[in-house]
């Protein structure tokens, strides 16, 4: 890319997956292998992220900083990091964390996430429908395979609201253990939100479905034991 509107970073390096380009006031971190296409950076930084190109499509010299911090918060997989170089804050845990359900489709963790006893970051896009082959991250495998067969996960992303007593204590470390052939094993304060930001429960402790059977979504019933759910270990953080 070159031309008068796309000035060169003063680097960029492309590794497996993940591109590192360095601006003026920021440093941009992209990772592949986590974007599920939720499109706030390409439509809240059309300059920065660039749609539909050929080549190099970052640019983040070409977003005010503070917008750019802001559009990366907004990526629900983590995919899109920032550092500063201009003495702004880096990002930091939500003071509320929070659990968004997409319709058909994955949960959008935000929080100081502990996941299987490591940190991995503030924002984390998980399965909920059973066959991602990176569990416990979502693949995109919810949106099915037509040409080999499988059907597209149908789940509600506005399931009933349950439980919205107020916590003592809504932020802080959340801890999530994916269990062998099993659901999310959720502890800490979170706040579990539809798609369109309704509540649907505030816990300490919940049982998070993963093998897309419930009856219960978005919580476990015990299903993943009757249709013979298998898991393997996380393999990415």
């Amino acid at each position: 890319m070159s031309g008068p509107d796309y000035t060169p970073a003063i680097e960029r390096i492309v590794g497996e997956g993940t591109e590192r380009i360095e601006g003026e006031d920021v440093v941009l971190w992209f990772d592949g292998s986590r974007c599920i296409h939720a499109r706030y950076c390409v439509t809240g930084a059309p300059k920065t992220f660039l749609a539909n190109v050929e080549g190099d499509w970052l640019y983040p010299d070409k977003t005010d900083a503070e917008h750019l911090v802001h559009i990366a918060k907004q990526c629900p997989s983590g995919a899109i990091q920032i550092e500063r170089r201009d003495d702004g804050p880096d990002e930091v845990p939500p003071q509320v964390n929070t659990a968004r359900i997409y319709e058909n489709g994955p949960y959008a963790v935000n929080a100081e996430i502990i996941l299987d006893g490591q940190p991995a970051g503030t924002r984390r896009v998980l399965c909920r429908c059973g066959l991602s082959s990176e569990k416990p991250y979502c693949d995109g495998s919810h949106k099915g395979d037509a040409e080999g067969g499988v059907e597209p996960f149908a789940a509600s992303g506005e399931p009933v609201t349950r439980d919205m007593t107020a916590l003592d204590v809504r932020g802080g470390p959340l801890r999530i253990d994916p269990q062998m052939d099993g659901p999310l094993m959720v502890s800490g304060p979170l706040e579990i939100l539809t798609g369109t930001g309704r509540g649907v429960e505030r816990t300490q402790t919940c049982r998070l479905c993963r093998c897309g059977a419930s009856a219960n979504k978005p919580f476990c019933d015990g299903s993943h034991a009757r249709i013979g759910f298998r898991t393997e270990p996380p393999q990415r953080f």
